[in-house]
C-alpha cells in the first residue's frame, strides 16, 4: 500500500515531485529503492542536485490581462542563456504569470503551492529542471491590480522588465514612461518618496564635498542644496530629464497629458545575484569523483 508517509520520505531521499513519487511508487509496489531506481533512471531526481548551483541567466517576464487591469512581473533564472532561449522554459515562465494573475499568491513559496496543469507549480518546476537539465529558480514576482491600467515594457529579450500602474487614459505616454524607467533606473517616483535618512545622508556626503573643495561650512550648506537637485534628478522618476526629449522632465511629461504614475516595479535579470565563475579544473575535479 502506497502511503502518504512513503510519498514523502521519497520525496525527501529523491527531491522529485509528490505525483511523480507516488507514481513510482504504485509502479514498484511500494519498493522505496526500486521507486528511487525508477525516478533516477528516469532522470526526475538530477533536479535536486542541481539546487546548489547559481542561476543567474534567465528572463523577465511581463502579462498584462486583456482588460488591462491586472499586471504580472516575473523573474525566473536559469544558469546559462542557452536555456533561457529555450521555447520550453519561454513556454513555462508565462504559464507560471498566468498563475499569479488568476490565484494571487503573496510570495514565491506560495506561488510553489498553487495548482498548473492538475499539478502544483513545484512539481511541474522539478520536472522542467529533470528534462532540461539545469537549475531553474522561480526568483520574484509582482501582481498589481488596478483602476487605471496597466502598462509595461520588456528590454533585451528579457533581460529589463517594467510594469506600472499608470492612471491616465494616454497608453503612448505610458509606453513611454516604461521605457524611461527601462533606461533611467530610477528608485522613486517623486521627491517625497525618498526616505529620510537616505536624504540626510546623501545631503551629508555633498556637504563634506564642499568643505573637501575649501568651503567654508556655512557656505557648503547653501551649496549642499543647490547640488541636491542633481541626486533626485537621478533618483526620481518625476525629476528626470526624459529621455526621448530631455529638455523636459517626466514630471511635465506626465502633467501635459493629464497622467499619474501610481507605483512601478523594475527587474533587471540577475541584479544583485552572485555571478557564477567558470573554473575548468574545479569542473573537472567534480566530475572525477
Amino acid at each position: 500500500m502506497v502511503t502518504a508517509s512513503l510519498v514523502k520520505e521519497l520525496r525527501e531521499k529523491t527531491g522529485a515531485g509528490m505525483m511523480e513519487c507516488k507514481k513510482a511508487l504504485i509502479q514498484t509496489e511500494g519498493d522505496i529503492n526500486k521507486a528511487a531506481d525508477l525516478l533516477r533512471e528516469k532522470g526526475i531526481t538530477k533536479a535536486a542536485n542541481k539546487q546548489s548551483r547559481i542561476a543567474t541567466e534567465g528572463e523577465v517576464y511581463c502579462h498584462i490581462s486583456e482588460n488591462k487591469k491586472i499586471g504580472v512581473i516575473i523573474e525566473i533564472n536559469t544558469e546559462t542563456d542557452f536555456v533561457a532561449k529555450n521555447e520550453e522554459f519561454k513556454l513555462f515562465v508565462k504559464e507560471v504569470a498566468k498563475v499569479i494573475e488568476v490565484e494571487k499568491p503573496k510570495n514565491v513559496e506560495e506561488l510553489e503551492n498553487k495548482s498548473m496543469e492538475n499539478k502544483t507549480v513545484k512539481e511541474i518546476l522539478t520536472e522542467k529542471i529533470a528534462t532540461i537539465g539545469e537549475k531553474i529558480d522561480i526568483r520574484r514576482f509582482e501582481r498589481y491590480e488596478t483602476e487605471g491600467f496597466i502598462e509595461s515594457y520588456v528590454h533585451g529579450n528579457g533581460k529589463i522588465g517594467v510594469m506600472v500602474d499608470f492612471a491616465g487614459e494616454d497608453s503612448k505616454v505610458a509606453k513611454d514612461v516604461c521605457m524611461q524607467i527601462a533606461a533611467a533606473r530610477p528608485e522613486y517616483i517623486a521627491k517625497e518618496d525618498v526616505p529620510e535618512d537616505i536624504l540626510n545622508h546623501e545631503m551629508e556626503i555633498l556637504k563634506q564635498q564642499a568643505i573637501n573643495e575649501g568651503k567654508p561650512e556655512n557656505v557648503a550648506q547653501k551649496i549642499v542644496l543647490g547640488r541636491i537637485g542633481k541626486f533626485y534628478g537621478d533618483v526620481c522618476l518625476l525629476e528626470q530629464a526624459f529621455v526621448k526629449s530631455p529638455e523636459i522632465k517626466v514630471g511635465k511629461l506626465l502633467k501635459d497629458s493629464n497622467s499619474n504614475i501610481v507605483k512601478f516595479s523594475r527587474y533587471e535579470k540577475g541584479e544583485g545575484l552572485e555571478k557564477r565563475e567558470e573554473n575548468f579544473a574545479e569542473e573537472v575535479k567534480k566530475i572525477s569523483n
